[in-house]
């Protein structure tokens, strides 16, 4: 794959888990008929990649057996519809490279891979490992799984310039961040940046030519908004009516902000992976199941914020279901 490959809506999506994956003692806790049953209707909806394992994924909390699990269940049903990236991070070099590895031979098109974290990285540190596994992997795609507070490493427009050279990196995936023009700019264009879901809109609008797509972990409350945003931005390019694309985008803006206790994306991160399970399994297009030992802990308000935003992301759904939104 190459850069002009990414676009339209990349889902990325939780590690459906079994009813007791929140025990210390659990084994084999994939859902592997969930996943099998969830990405088909993620494809059937219209989205246009599969991301996973990343924070929301679990891939932390995983044992290799469960992971190779469930990529194989992934990629066997995706079977080449869509490109299938997945989450190979490790807390270094040689464990990553092996788990890309397996991932290439079972059939993924990439890897969604943040650097290791165990110490906070220098430039230099990060820029490397990507160059290592870049070469290690050299027909493997990576998307740079670019989390600020996951990771303890600020991706500075020095770095990205710096990772701009290696032609295996196609994409990136960034949280909400204004300086997604200052990043086109370090690096010519040539590292295609999906912003997230209701960030596009006005991602697009202000570079139109460059922006073409996005991912979206809150399609997995329910795709058909994603779905939608998608191709309402598109007709707004051709067009140039962006009213129903804005009108959308600032629905869904609304849906997500419960989510975030008190406004803050740091303290959402401390729980992300517990909050995002509990909002998709009150949305109820999929089973997304418990949240594996240790992240299962969770101040009750934060959950009833998640589940309010399941809610109202599933209404957003319904509203373009009946096309009154």
């Amino acid at each position: 794959m190459t850069a002009a490959d990414v676009s339209g809506a990349w889902v990325i999506m939780p590690t459906p888990a079994r009813a007791d994956a929140d025990r210390w003692d659990a084994i084999d806790t994939v859902d592997l008929d969930e996943t099998s049953r969830a990405v088909t209707a993620l494809l059937d909806a219209g989205a246009d990649a599969i991301m996973s394992l990343g924070t929301l994924g679990e891939c932390a909390t995983l044992t290799w057996p469960e992971k190779q699990a469930f990529m194989s269940a992934l990629i066997d049903t995706v079977r080449g519809r869509v490109p299938v990236f997945v989450g190979t991070t490790t807390l270094n070099t040689r464990d990553t490279v092996a788990q890309t590895r397996w991932a290439r031979d079972a059939g993924a098109d990439g890897t969604m891979v943040g650097p290791p974290m165990w110490c906070a990285p220098s430039i230099p540190t990060v820029t490397q490992f990507y160059r290592d596994l870049a070469e290690a992997c050299p027909d493997m795609a990576i998307a740079i799984y670019a989390n600020h507070e996951a990771f303890k490493f600020e991706f500075s427009l020095g770095f990205w310039a710096g990772v701009s050279t290696i032609p295996q990196i196609v994409t990136a995936k960034l949280p909400p961040v204004a300086q997604m023009l200052a990043y086109i700019g370090a690096t010519g264009g040539r590292i295609r940046f999906l912003p997230i879901d209701n960030d596009y809109y006005a991602a697009a609008r202000a570079a139109p030519d460059f922006f073409n797509g996005f991912w979206s972990s809150s399609a997995c409350c329910g795709p058909e908004a994603a779905i939608a945003l998608r191709d309402r931005v598109a007709k707004a390019k051709v067009d140039g009516d962006w009213t129903a694309a804005q009108r959308l985008s600032a629905a869904m803006g609304q849906a997500v902000a419960p989510i975030f206790p008190n406004g803050s994306f740091k303290e959402f991160s401390t729980y992300n992976i517990a909050l995002e399970k509990e909002r998709m399994n009150v949305a109820g297009f999929l089973n997304a199941g418990p949240t594996r030992a240790p992240y299962s802990i969770v101040p009750a308000p934060y959950l009833e914020g998640a589940r309010a935003s399941g809610r109202a992301w599933a209404k957003v759904c319904q509203d373009v279901r009946e096309r009154s939104l």
